[in-house]
């Protein structure tokens, strides 16, 4: 079995991509609402702040940096995919337990990287806005409704047709 090592920098900002097993649903767009809800839930139990965020179909990328002193991501993570299923559940008759019990919902882990500088971020945060291009969900980022980058618009941190060209052939700093 294969041993992840986990980077736990206590305060620190990461990137995560986490994915549903059936990479051919629609559940968390489906269920937008329940998501949010269960972030909501999470954070007021354990703080942390959501830089940037994208809600795909099956998977989604967060950036999320954590309070001084706490390096407890896996936890709040467990927290998140544990209440959206119950509530997707609840309503959704194609979330069942299996013969064990267990919901088989979410992948059992998921991509994490730590954020190493101000370059780091920037380019993360841009691969989560253009993410849904990428996957060819829409053809401009400002088409995606489950994105923070309405909120950096909102903010004036990016104009309303960032990425309609030149970001097309961005790697975002990707192996090609």
């Amino acid at each position: 079995m294969i041993r992840y090592r986990r980077n736990f920098v206590p305060g620190g900002t990461y990137f995560f991509t986490v994915t549903l097993r059936d990479r051919r649903a629609t559940t968390l767009v489906d269920h937008i609402a329940a998501l949010r809800a269960a972030f909501a839930t999470a954070h007021a139990e354990r703080p942390f702040t959501t830089d940037a965020i994208v809600i795909l179909p099956e998977h989604l990328h967060a950036l999320l940096t954590l309070p001084d002193g706490d390096a407890a991501y896996p936890a709040r993570w467990r927290r998140v995919k544990s209440l959206f299923t119950t509530a997707v559940a609840k309503t959704d008759p194609a979330i069942r337990p299996n013969a064990n019990g267990r919901y088989m919902l979410w992948q059992s882990r998921y991509w994490e990287h730590t954020i190493r500088d101000a370059d780091d971020f920037a380019r993360h945060i841009d691969y989560i806005h253009f993410n849904p291009v990428k996957h060819g969900l829409v053809t401009s980022v400002r088409d995606w409704p489950h994105s923070s980058f309405h909120r950096f618009v909102r903010q004036g941190v990016l104009a309303p047709d960032w990425g309609a060209e030149t970001a097309v052939t961005a790697t975002f700093g990707e192996p090609r």
